[in-house]
Order: structure tokens, then sequence, then C-alpha cells
């Protein structure tokens, strides 16, 4: 009989672990940014390497020329 209550009880407790997990939320910080507080001098950094990027790229000589004779 007792284990069939520990049992059961063990079933309960993960059966509702992962309900209680779901409704636990931290409160909203008032100057708290949506995507997490990123930083804006990285983000340039990002776009400035991606834009660096896509120059070298489009400029990329399409030499097609055989190298050798």
């Amino acid at each position: 009989m007792k284990r069939a209550l520990a049992l059961g009880a063990a079933a309960a407790a993960m059966i509702a672990a992962p309900l209680a997990a779901a409704d636990r939320m931290s409160a909203p910080v008032e100057s708290e940014s949506e995507i997490g507080g990123a930083n804006r001098g990285l983000l340039l950094v990002g776009v400035a390497a991606a834009l660096v990027t896509v120059i070298l790229v489009a400029n990329e000589d399409n030499d097609d020329e055989a190298v050798s004779p």
C-alpha cells in the first residue's frame, strides 16, 4: 500500500512540475529591452562587419584566365 502511494505521489509530482515551471515568469523591468538588453555597439560592429564582407565579395576580381600557359 505504501509503495502504491509513493508511486502515485511521484507520478503526480512529475506531472505537476512542468506545469508549475510554465507559470513562473520573471517580472518585467521598466528599463529592460525586449531582446535581452543587447548592446547597440555590438550590433553596429556586426552590421559593419557584414557590410565589409558584402563589399569585399562584390568587388572580388573575377579574373578567370588560366594561370598556366
